[in-house]
């Protein structure tokens, strides 16, 4: 049985690679070189950019990154989200009010490519003020729409805009982690009196994060099925760090639905894999999951994309991931 994880010592992560390596700790040249390079913030944002308390005010475009900028920023910032709690945030239209609060912001975090209307935003206010998570690891190329192969080169479209890669760089644990670190870089540049404290907190949480991906690692190790059916293309990265196939319902966009030809072609896929288990998520119905899984004869379980938790939930990205993992253990039949 896997004992939790622990904290790691705090150190340097770099994204994964396709065959992901022994062990996830490497030399701090890596993670030095993509925070000198990002550094380059000054106290942009002028009147209204500190937030209650003279505390840094930081606006986030929805959960996993809100997670993170309060988990780096601590006490010494204020955080704002986009996204309302429980939300689905793929197709977020933004107020004037948020439109304010981006150009205000003294540093406004995001992944590009998950939401049109934060990208444009940020690219007319914010641009020299921001922190783009997907511009700081490898990217995966996007998946083409109802498939579950990935091919170089093939767009996507995401809500109403486009995007050369999978965005979906949260739910691998190695690449948070790299964001992590230069998320501290950041926040120590624009708030240069805290920039200890920034940094230390970037570490703790990167630590945090390794010892999570090591734990998922170990968990995923032996497992006797490694296709996993989802409800959407959310999971590419967690698939490739840990050796899994993901078999996606629909494409990136979890509202989308698939043809009955696409129903079919699963349908097949199913059975061939030997899969036991069609997982549906959160945040969108799961009727077209369940109807699924009554065709080609298995069960449901949620295996949550961790893009939102509801209003006065106690979960966090740790729990949520971890809950995750349990729910791929046990339909994978990892030993």
């Amino acid at each position: 049985m896997l004992t939790p994880w622990t904290t790691a010592p705090p150190s340097e992560t770099k994204a994964a690679s396709s065959t992901p390596p022994a062990s996830i700790t490497r030399t701090a040249a890596v993670a030095v070189a993509g925070i000198t390079a990002l550094a380059g913030l000054t106290g942009c944002g002028g009147a209204g950019a500190d937030g209650p308390s003279g505390r840094t005010d930081v606006v986030a475009s929805f959960y996993p990154v809100a997670w993170l900028a309060k988990e780096v920023g601590g006490p010494d910032v204020a955080v704002q989200t986009l996204t309302k709690p429980g939300a689905e945030p793929h197709d977020l239209e933004l107020t004037a009010k948020q439109v304010a609060r981006i150009d205000k912001a003294r540093l406004a975090v995001y992944v590009k490519g998950v939401q049109p209307a934060v990208d444009d935003a940020v690219a007319k206010h914010a641009k020299d003020s921001s922190l783009d998570a997907a511009s700081l690891v490898r990217t995966l190329p996007p998946p083409a729409e109802g498939e579950e192969e990935h091919e170089d080169g093939h767009e996507h479209e995401e809500g109403h805009g486009k995007a050369h890669y999978d965005p979906h760089v949260w739910l691998d644990p190695s690449r948070m982690a790299t964001v992590a670190t230069a998320l501290g870089g950041k926040l120590a540049a624009a708030d240069p009196e805290h920039a200890t404290a920034y940094k230390e907190r970037a570490n703790t949480v990167a630590a945090k994060l390794t010892g999570l991906d090591q734990h998922y690692r170990d968990g995923l190790k032996t497992c006797g099925r490694r296709s996993i059916v989802t409800a959407h293309a959310a999971f590419g990265y967690l698939a490739e760090r840990y050796g899994l196939r993901q078999v996606p319902i629909a494409g990136v966009d979890p509202t989308s639905e698939p043809s009955p030809k696409r129903i079919a072609e699963l349908t097949g896929q199913i059975k061939a894999a030997g899969a036991t288990t069609v997982f549906t998520e959160t945040l969108v119905s799961p009727k077209v999951g369940e109807a699924l899984a009554r065709e080609a004869g298995v069960r449901t379980a949620v295996l949550d994309p961790v893009e939102g938790v509801a209003s006065g939930s106690s979960d966090d990205y740790l729990t949520i991931m971890a809950r995750n993992l349990a729910t791929l253990r046990s339909a994978l039949g990892c030993s």
